[in-house]
């Protein structure tokens, strides 16, 4: 059973004991909590809240509905949605915040609560410590029986999401529906399973299949998007009757796709193939987080434009994108945002910038691909005996290292001429996460190695 408690929400495993994992007790502590502090920061005592199609999701739902009510808090639920749905609809209704319900790519027993503030845009690390400041105090002020908050559920913003994107400026309907893309999609029976192919085919897309694309949060394989839990999307896709794959992930703000021969697009591409066309319509600057790829930095550079790089996590990409004015920014791990939308991961409107691209480049999704620099990176980590000092260990790869180019604003990461390695600590366990990207797999497993050997040294030394 695991609970892990952060600034930007709650998440853990269902069933056990409070305090070890995802509980009523410990959900309604947190609802209420963020529920205080939306009363204590806003005048708009109204919260939006929408969820994936996990198994546990209408018991969560329930209990953070009556829980903010019980605050004296209007609860405006959207039922089964997405996240970027949820962060669009919180400005639309004038609300004070937002709770999305899901665990994103993590497997059918999590569950969690994602905190929005009134902007739809993730809470700060500093409202993120008061939230939690208030859920240890676990001193609550209810609402009297006349004051109590109402229910009101609304089923329409899938819609309202599908027809902003179909207004963006440079997504255009009719180059897509030129071209009469025959798609094939993976929405692992969560929400993306109700919207992405209504998506697709408004967008003018002329054969949708839909593969596991049931709502009903049994997911028949990995959430995760990632080449070795889509081996299904992938076979339908060698016989060579689809132009193009589309995977997301249970609460669809990461966006994947797979090539007309079966060959995956690759996720970190997908920010990277979304920006070049952006940055084709509107030059500008963009951003991505320290553990993504160097190709959005090499297409900017292309285009123009300058590229910038944030610490990990959607909430500081946001930060860096309205410091720099980025037209496009996003993560390596599928997720899309543009500003001209709104300031969140959203694979609804990085589909219909994709598939605009793609349609007006004329030619397949393999050769488009072709286009772009092709990096590998290889995912590590290190495991720790509970105790280990790991600022020491990464202050002494920084000193080994020091005759290189070192950013220090998230763990290190250090840029070689082709090459670079970004070491960062985790928060909840002993463990040091090791990414390094280069133009081979092979040379960019063994620079991880490498550095593996060199914490290796550095922890013999201490002992």
């Amino acid at each position: 059973m695991a609970l892990i408690k952060s600034i930007s929400g709650i998440r853990g495993t269902i069933g056990g004991k409070s305090g070890e994992a995802l509980t009523p007790i410990d959900i309604v502590k947190f609802a209420a909590a963020f529920g205080s502090w939306v009363i204590e920061k806003s005048n708009n005592r109204k919260i939006v809240i929408g969820r994936d199609a996990r198994i546990s999701g209408p018991m969560v739902s329930q209990l953070i509905t009556a829980t903010l009510q019980g605050l004296g808090i209007e609860v405006i639920d959207l039922g089964l949605s997405t996240t970027p749905t949820v962060e669009l609809a919180v400005p639309c209704e004038n609300a004070g915040g937002g709770i999305i319900i899901t665990a994103s790519h993590n497997p059918i027993q999590w569950n969690a609560l994602k905190l929005l503030g009134s902007t739809g845009e993730f809470i700060s690390d500093e409202d993120g410590k008061v939230v939690l400041e208030k859920a240890e105090k676990d001193n609550f002020s209810f609402a009297t029986v006349k004051k109590l908050g109402k229910y009101t559920p609304k089923d329409d913003y899938l819609d309202i999401h599908i027809e902003h994107v179909l207004n963006l400026d440079i997504v255009d309907t009719e180059a897509i529906a030129a071209r009469n893309f025959k798609v094939v999609v993976d929405c692992v029976n969560s929400t993306g399973g109700i919207v992405i192919p209504k998506l697709l085919r408004a967008l003018g897309v002329s054969i949708v299949e839909e593969l596991y694309c049931e709502p009903n949060g049994d997911f028949p394989h990995n959430p995760e998007p990632l080449p070795e839990n889509l081996r299904d999307i992938a076979k339908k896709l060698e016989n060579g009757n689809f132009d193009l794959g589309i995977v997301v992930d249970p609460d669809v703000d990461r966006l994947a796709f797979f090539c007309e021969d079966g060959s995956f697009f690759g996720e970190e591409y997908t920010i990277v193939a979304v920006a070049d066309y952006v940055l084709s319509q509107t030059p500008g600057n963009t951003v991505s987080n320290l553990s993504s790829s160097r190709a959005l930095k090499d297409v900017t550079l292309r285009r123009g434009g300058e590229y910038h790089a944030s610490a990990v996590g959607e909430v500081n990409v946001v930060h860096k994108m309205k410091e720099v004015n980025a037209i496009i920014g996003g993560e390596g791990n599928g997720g899309v945002i543009y500003p001209a939308s709104h300031y969140g991961r959203d694979a609804l409107v990085g589909i219909g910038l994709f598939l605009t691209h793609l349609a007006q480049f004329g030619k397949s999704a393999s050769r488009l691909r072709a286009t772009y620099p092709n990096y590998h990176i290889s995912k590590n980590k290190i495991e720790l005996t509970a105790g280990i000092d790991m600022d020491r260990i990464l202050d002494a790869i920084k000193l080994k290292y020091k005759k290189h180019h070192i950013i220090d604003i998230d763990g290190v990461k250090i840029e070689f001429e082709k090459e670079w390695v970004h070491l960062r600590k985790s928060n909840t366990e002993p463990i040091i996460r090791i990414y390094s990207e280069s133009d081979s797999q092979a040379t960019a497993e063994h620079l991880a190695n490498k550095i593996i050997l060199d914490i290796k040294e550095v922890i013999s030394e201490t002992i």
